[in-house]
């Protein structure tokens, strides 16, 4: 028997965040309705008639619905996940006849896209376990079980920089060349750019080295940096089974590198050659490698990729340590920070910061360079955020909020400031949701709801006007500029964690709720929750429920998988009736509000809310004292664990 709270401090003057909050799920499932309703067909592919003609593309088809069954978790209609399903199965048959994928997984190609691609499948295994788990366990098995070709167990490698379910897809492109763009050229420069002689002139692009048969061979073989995302969907099929092998390949593959980048004092390299040795294609160089260090993203895909690979260590072997994969490149950067003005600065990425600066683009702030190269550091950006918050999120240590604190102190520009935008992860509102956090804005919740509607309703709007037409292949980004669901706040304000990493992560939360009557997840109808502390001391849990009738019954869990244990909770009460006033009162009065404690020592707590009342609850949780499960509160207790789980799982802690 889980133990039970029964609210009943009054809502008389609900909450401005609860109400927006609701606003919020109405209108996402509008939105998301009428996206299905003008861009999809019958089996739930996008209505694209084109070909594919490079091995591009894969990501752009199933991210555009990555963050459907993310909303179903949190609450979305109960049809939602149904139709995400639909819409995996759908898109999956299309691409499979455009010649993509091979036996339902891509067929190769980097892992900063592949891990875009999997984020809808992680959520569905999430949502649905007992339906996804084959897949889960056998798409694992591409990477764990080395007869598949993609794994060197000699030497701890992924083999390839463009790697998947067809052990023939090698090299980094078919043709002569590497496609890339003059724009794209101007953007990012060229990969080998120390392969010309100084003073070389620009060859022909098909003739050019740095794009043909250098690029193939130096960096299309051994392994990169980017493939540590690979260990998401490992530490996935891990969760699902509790199978000893896919934890044992995480620690031996993340091990490998973590041994690569303390050799490198500190800094993890991007590649890694066949024989296992750093920079041996590269004529010595940690940097160079593809998607790494020198090109084209930098820290924008080696540390999204890092902090998967660090998260997928500490969760599947309990040891934290795994997370100075990250601290140490993280610390190098900012310590080669400048003080400048974003339009100052030699940014690769300015279409994205343009939008999420907005008028600070000309306010002095700490730029970190993104990338390294034969000359140093450069391509200075302000801080993502999202890598220095998850490690917070998930240490809940000293150190890493001092970071995340000296790095607010270096900015120039309010944190505070909620801009209306919805980058391509669907994230970037870290500054402000940290300031919330640290009691320095009380009213980030309901900016931050108002944003998310605006970002619904611009999509809407953008949806209207680009329904009906043909989509060329140069355009596929259209569907995902136009997905209206947004998820980022209530990720936040509801399960008080950072929106998931989006090239391959598995979500952080520190709560999740249930619907204890539909027995399902998400809040139920009418309820609205509010985290405005995540110490494990002290993570403290509003919620509300609006209905003027029913009662609404919600199972907290404590972790996004259940890997927390809520040792106590302390709650409000209203004992005292006196409030509601005599007869012929023409008020009310203040409802007397107290506490009261109850023992919980498990990961879940039954919160029963009367019509029309709220409850504060504050946890003392204790941080990943069981080993992370798709378990829910509604499993058999006598099974231990799901049914899907080895019986003979180890915990790892």
């Amino acid at each position: 028997m889980l133990p039970v709270i029964t609210a009943s401090v009054p809502v008389l003057e609900p909450p401005g965040w609860a109400i927006a909050q609701r606003g919020l799920f109405d209108l996402l499932d509008h939105a998301w309705r009428r996206f299905a309703h003008d861009f999809t067909g019958p089996d739930g592919r996008l209505l694209y008639n084109g070909r594919l003609t490079s091995r591009d593309g894969v990501d752009d088809f199933y991210e555009t619905f990555f963050n459907w069954p993310q909303l179903y978790l949190l609450g979305g209609a109960d049809d939602l996940l149904a139709a995400s399903e639909r819409h995996w199965h759908g898109v999956t048959r299309q691409l499979t006849e455009l010649g993509m994928l091979h036996e339902e997984y891509e067929r190769g190609y980097d892992w900063f896209h592949q891990g875009e691609s999997l984020l809808l499948f992680y959520f569905l295994c999430m949502a649905a376990p007992e339906r996804w788990a084959e897949r889960a366990l056998r798409f694992a098995d591409l990477y764990a079980d080395p007869v598949h070709g993609n794994y060197d167990p000699e030497h701890r490698i992924i083999r390839r920089a463009h790697n998947g379910s067809d052990p023939r897809r090698e090299g980094l492109f078919d043709g002569a060349s590497y496609p890339w763009l003059p724009k794209e050229a101007a953007t990012y420069g060229f990969p080998l750019d120390w392969v010309l002689p100084p003073g070389t002139g620009e060859p022909e692009r098909d003739r050019d080295p740095r794009l043909g048969e250098e690029m193939r061979r130096r960096m299309g073989a051994g392994d990169t940096a980017v493939n540590l995302a690979a260990s998401g969907l490992v530490l996935n099929a891990w969760i699902l089974s509790g199978e000893p092998r896919y934890r044992d390949w995480i620690a031996q593959y993340i091990g490998a590198w973590r041994e690569r980048a303390a050799a490198n004092g500190g800094v993890i390299p991007d590649n890694v050659a066949p024989d296992g040795t750093v920079g041996g294609l590269l004529e010595g160089r940690w940097y160079g490698g593809h998607y790494g260090w020198s090109w084209p993203h930098g820290w924008y895909s080696v540390g999204h990729a890092a902090m998967v690979g660090a998260l997928a260590g500490a969760a599947a072997t309990g040891d934290d340590s795994f997370l100075d994969l990250v601290r140490p490149a993280l610390d190098e950067m900012i310590a080669h920070g400048k003080v400048m003005a974003f339009a100052e600065a030699d940014s690769s990425i300015r279409s994205k910061w343009t939008v999420q600066l907005a008028e600070d683009v000309h306010t002095p702030t700490l730029h970190v360079p993104f990338r390294y190269g034969d000359k140093g550091w450069f391509d200075h950006n302000p801080m993502l955020m999202g890598v220095p918050v998850a490690l917070w999120h998930h240490s809940a240590s000293v150190p890493d909020r001092e970071r995340v604190e000296r790095l607010r102190a270096a900015c120039g520009y309010d944190w505070r400031t909620v801009r209306p935008f919805r980058s391509k992860e669907e994230a970037g509102h870290e500054e402000p949701w940290f300031a919330f956090l640290a009691g320095d804005d009380p009213g980030y919740p309901e900016r931050i709801l108002a944003a998310a509607q605006a970002q619904v309703r611009h999509r809407l709007t953008r949806m209207e006007h680009y329904r009906g037409g043909e989509v060329p292949e140069a355009d596929i980004h259209l569907w995902q500029q136009s997905n209206p669901v947004v998820t980022e706040a209530l990720v936040q304000l509801t399960w008080g964690g950072p929106q998931v990493i989006y090239n391959g992560g598995l979500q952080q939360a520190r709560v999740r709720h249930y619907d204890a009557d539909a027995r399902r997840p998400g809040l139920p109808p009418s309820v609205a929750a509010l985290v405005s502390a995540i110490d494990p001391d002290a993570t403290v849990v509003d919620l509300v429920n609006l209905d003027p009738e029913a009662t609404r019954r919600v199972i907290v869990q404590a972790g996004a998988f259940a890997e927390h244990t809520i040792r106590t909770v302390r709650h409000t009460v209203c004992r005292d009736p006196a409030w509601i006033g005599d007869l012929y009162d023409y008020g009310h009065g203040r409802p007397a509000v107290t506490s009261a404690e109850t023992r919980a020592d498990g990961p879940w707590l039954l919160v029963e809310l009367p019509r029309s009342t709220r409850v504060r609850l504050t946890l003392r949780l204790d941080l990943r004292t069981r080993p992370p499960s798709y378990r829910t509160p509604f499993d058999a207790p006598a099974a231990g664990n799901m049914s899907l789980r080895s019986s003979t799982r180890e915990n790892p802690r």
